[in-house]
């Protein structure tokens, strides 16, 4: 099994490995690439977001600055928006739902470290899926930690660290982010 494998998996791995470097390289460059684009060339953005994500829907858009790890472990939804700033390090598969919005600064993080310091210090790390439903909104400046999944149609208030699950059709809000409300549906 590969490093890239263990790390996709959640499988302690090490980031040290050359494919896995060579693999962030690859992204950085794709990334500069998008930033030199003109924002009046979507459609040249849009190819260069096709080529790093591992998939997309045919309609998204993504604001300037946009950081990732890899690229190739994000699947980004129809109709998906990322406002200024979002960063997503994506050492495990990162699901973004059809129309979500996350507003600017929202940081998603599945890569996480040992808690026991010489263990953290042997320099391996796992990571933990995310998953964004469908019609999530995400409040700029919100953090989603590894292996959370936010339920459709919901809603994460500006600023919340989100450390657990959030189900469908709820505000949640706060940090640590705890539900807020139900959003009643018809």
């Amino acid at each position: 099994m590969t490093e890239r494998d263990r790390m996709v998996k959640g499988l302690p791995y090490n980031p040290y490995d050359k494919a896995l470097i060579r693999a962030r390289g690859r992204a950085r460059q794709i990334l500069r690439r998008i930033a030199e684009i003109p924002e009046d060339k979507e459609r040249q953005r849009k190819h260069f977001f096709k080529e790093l994500f591992a998939e997309t829907g045919q309609r998204f858009l993504i604001e300037n600055p946009f950081i990732c790890d890899y690229g190739s472990n994000i699947y980004w939804g129809e109709n998906a928006y990322a406002n200024f700033g979002c960063i997503i390090l994506d050492a495990a598969p990162v699901y973004i739902g059809k129309n979500v919005m996350l507003a600017p600064a929202v940081k998603i993080f599945t890569a996480t470290h040992p808690v026991e310091h010489e263990a953290r210090n042997s320099g391996i790390e796992f990571a933990k899926e995310i998953r964004i439903g469908d019609n999530v909104w995400v409040g700029g400046g919100a953090i989603i930690n590894p292996g959370v999944t936010i339920g459709n149609n919901s809603v994460i208030g500006s600023g919340s660290v989100v450390t657990k699950d959030i189900p469908e059709n709820v505000v949640a809000a706060g940090n640590p982010c705890r539900i807020i409300r139900e959003i009643k549906t018809h």
